[in-house]
């Protein structure tokens, strides 16, 4: 019998997850959907170093690590995600990206609205945009039902997080907006790390920090 674990139902899960044909669409999916979220950064790049780019490319950095932890579930296809083995490098992989799934979607809610008169009513700048980034959350609910998290990995996540937010608001590397971002979404950045790596300490199961 399934066991519902957080918000989404496992039998949701083992759907997407054990079959082959959703997992490798899956996988497909958000590989297409990094190279387009690369595309809003394009013309930007250039502006800011290579070594930046991961930090830069908030949105798509997540779906690149989403892509990364899904990819881990193809050697085990037809196994059942009980039966699925991890580790402490997969423990990271699979926190940090739920950690950018989870902070990026809703932060893109939140700048589109902060900015409301920037965007509205505009089909594709304000609805597709939010419809999409909310997705990034539902999708980041698969990954409790095979990851594993430690305190390390939730840690480093948290790091990262706020790193990033450092250099998009210290160093003006924030991701293109049609406004000057002010204070409020500045707070509202920093409150999402905290918020999303608590999130992630409360849905991922733990995993020990010796690996297996």
């Amino acid at each position: 019998m399934d066991i519902d674990w957080g918000p989404l139902p496992r039998r949701y899960a083992r759907y997407y997850l054990e079959n082959t044909p959703s997992l490798v669409w899956l996988v497909v999916v958000n590989a297409v959907a990094t190279l387009v979220g690369v595309r809003y950064y394009v013309e930007t790049m250039p502006d800011v170093s290579t070594f930046l780019w991961p930090l830069y490319a908030d949105s798509p950095a997540a779906l690149f690590l989403m892509t990364l932890s899904l990819v881990t579930l193809l050697p085990f296809l037809g196994r059942s995600l009980d039966d699925v083995p991890t580790n402490l490098p997969l423990a990271y992989l699979h926190t940090i990206a739920l950690v950018w799934l989870l902070k990026m979607g809703v932060w893109t809610f939140v700048a589109l609205n902060l900015g409301f008169d920037a965007y509205f009513p505009a089909p594709w700048a304000y609805f597709g945009i939010i419809v999409t980034h909310l997705g990034f959350v539902a999708e980041g609910l698969l990954v409790p039902h095979y990851g594993r998290t430690t305190r390390g990995a939730l840690l480093t996540a948290l790091v990262l997080a706020l790193g990033n937010d450092v250099l998009d608001y210290g160093f003006g590397y924030y991701p293109p907006l049609r406004y000057d971002p002010g204070f409020a979404l500045v707070a509202a950045s920093v409150a999402l790390s905290v918020l999303s790596v608590a999130v992630a300490w409360w849905l991922l199961p733990r995993q020990s920090e010796r690996g297996q």
